[in-house]
């Protein structure tokens, strides 16, 4: 017997890192020290604009956003949405990125396969200044079966400690939410459950209220909010963020909220794009469900103090960002939606 046999093929998995290489390595800057292929990767950051640098790391997954990925046969952008991800998370905390790493388990070594997925990730990587500076690629037969696989994500950044976020969180600071480009990477099980089982949809199905196929639509990428908010974080116009991810509003927005303190959005704020529509009545799935689950369109919301609302707005205009008034910060705890 051998390695082959017994369901693993090192001969590909080299073919696959030599792909691998080569997108990486187009992602690489000055602070960059290792090779692709090294036992760990090295980075030597530039810190010095910091005065009190902090180190904020993060790691995410996609979730089962895979496995409309792998019933699409599209696998270049699961990648761009882990990244995607993971840099909203630092940035949550006022962190910009200094480098990313990746891990990839399949049940069957494909090098195209492979490749298609990295290629999401260095494209990402590229977007948004972040190396990757290395990860790993795992063949494991008989824990994912032959077409299946699972990704994950590992970012770290860097923000001066005086500058972390949130902070200075008041009664009566404005909610700002800044649109989604879909589910992103949460609330799918739900998701594929009411529009593969229950309404019979394949990824193939057009959709007319969705203007696209079911699977487009569902892969949609994740957003980054980078490019937009860092200017407002530089200029400490920002006093939280919160990355609407699982466990929706109710989940995320008391993540930044002092004790005493809750949020009221208001739903007519903003107009809830088609696809959480037609989840919601092909499921029959209540007002709760729905923002406990999903993002609702709103990707990211930026706490801002009354005075600076005019700002915020024109700098975001101005980089091309939408953005609208949701709620506010209100005395008392939770969420109230309404």
């Amino acid at each position: 017997m051998d390695y082959k046999s017994a369901g693993v093929d090192i001969s590909s998995a080299d073919a696959a890192k030599e792909k691998i290489k080569h997108l990486a390595r187009a992602t690489f800057n000055p602070g960059v020290l290792s090779e692709i292929g090294a036992f760990g990767g090295m980075f030597r950051p530039d810190l010095s604009r910091y005065e009190e640098p902090v180190l904020v790391a993060s790691t995410d997954g996609v979730g089962t956003k895979i496995r409309v990925a792998v019933m699409a046969g599209i696998h270049d952008t699961v990648g761009y949405d882990l990244v995607a991800h993971c840099v909203n998370d630092i940035l949550v905390q006022g962190a910009v990125p200094l480098f990313f790493l990746d891990y990839v388990a399949l049940g069957r070594m494909d090098a195209d396969k492979v490749a298609a997925i990295v290629s999401g990730f260095a494209r990402a990587c590229t977007e948004f200044g972040c190396p990757l500076i290395g990860g790993e690629t795992a063949e494991m037969p008989g824990t994912y079966a032959a077409d299946d696989y699972d990704l994950a994500g590992f970012i770290v950044g860097v923000v001066d400690r005086s500058r972390a976020l949130p902070q200075g969180v008041r009664e009566g600071d404005v909610l700002v939410g800044l649109p989604s480009a879909g589910l992103h990477t949460n609330g799918y099980s739900l998701g594929r459950k009411v529009l593969f089982e229950t309404l019979g949809h394949g990824v193939d199905t057009h959709v007319p209220e969705l203007g696209t196929t079911v699977g487009r639509a569902l892969l949609a990428p994740h957003r980054s909010y980078l490019a937009a908010l860092e200017p407002l974080i530089e200029r400490r116009k920002v006093r939280a963020l919160v990355h609407i991810t699982g466990g929706g509003f109710q989940g995320n927005i008391p993540r930044v909220l002092p004790e005493g303190l809750g949020a009221r959005v208001r739903r007519s704020a903003w107009q809830v794009p088609p696809l959480f529509r037609l989840i919601q009545s092909g499921g029959e799935v209540s007002d709760d469900e729905m923002f406990r689950t999903f993002n609702m369109g709103v990707g990211m919301i930026v706490v801002v103090a009354p005075e600076d609302l005019h700002d915020v707005e024109h700098s975001l205009e101005r980089r091309g960002e939408g953005s609208f008034v949701l709620g506010n910060v209100i005395a008392g705890e939770g969420v109230v939606i309404e």
